[in-house]
């Protein structure tokens, strides 16, 4: 019985996949329900009686080959101009989100939570962590030790030693405790395009990819459901059909 209550109690986290999207309608669209969960709190703290309960969500994407900056990045660690950007069909974007400077490409899982923090906890190292965990557990189903490096987001395999490698970046900005961006796990990514820039602005450790430590290709809707899984028994919530689909027309 406590089970069921525990069900109905559970907070909803509305998830999409939108498949293969650039990543400027992709950011569109998140900036979107982001701001629609700002906004709605801020009505809620100054006019309580139209107070109405905000919307959490988790999207996975793909995104064509991009390279995005963050605040604190360098445009010196984009190590090429925009002509060889443009011959190499590869987008360009500063971002608001914490961090330096990352790609995004084919055979990588991008998920972007955009949670109210005040539904579960008003700590954004604590949700860092989480989110890393849901990645490190979701690893460990494919027999890899993954962790956390000191003093640097995302996840590793033999973080700590000389073979540090990067397998997850992580990057989000947070707005009255409402969260955007996320993560990228690098799949079945191919990681030429990493030589173009200086990933993260680190430059002494490499990034790897799933199907480079199993030695295979793998099945990227298997690493979602793994995902899901890993991302519900965190943060103790229950994802449900989305009530505002992406539509190209969002974009």
């Amino acid at each position: 019985h406590s089970m069921a209550l525990a069900q109905v109690n559970m907070r909803k986290v509305e998830f999409q996949d939108i498949g293969t999207v650039r990543y400027g309608p992709a950011w569109d669209f998140q900036t979107t329900l982001f701001e629609r969960t700002v906004d709605q709190k801020l009505v809620n703290r100054k006019t309580p009686e139209k107070a109405k309960e905000t919307t959490d969500h988790l999207i996975f994407v793909e995104h064509p080959p991009v390279f995005t900056l963050g605040k604190s990045g360098k445009e010196a660690h984009l190590l090429v101009d925009q002509a060889r950007l443009k011959a190499e069909g590869i987008d360009y974007h500063p971002v608001n989100r914490g961090g330096d400077i990352t790609y995004h490409g084919p055979g990588q899982i991008v998920g972007y939570p955009i949670l109210d923090l005040d539904h579960y906890f008003t700590d954004i190292h604590k949700y860092l962590r989480y989110l890393e965990e849901v990645v490190i557990k979701t690893l460990a189903e494919y027999g890899l030790t993954a962790g956390r490096s000191d003093g640097e987001t995302g996840v590793w395999l033999d973080a700590g030693t000389p073979l540090a490698r990067k397998i997850c970046a992580m990057g989000v900005k947070a707005s009255r405790w409402t969260t955007m961006h996320g993560f990228a796990l690098n799949i079945n990514t191919s990681l030429k395009h990493f030589g173009l820039i200086v990933p993260c602005g680190i430059s002494d450790k490499p990034v790897t990819s799933l199907h480079l430590e199993l030695g295979h290709e793998v099945n990227l809707e298997e690493v979602k459901d793994y995902l899901k899984k890993h991302f519900v028994d965190q943060f103790g919530c229950a994802l449900v059909p989305t009530s505002t689909p992406y539509t190209h027309e969002n974009s």
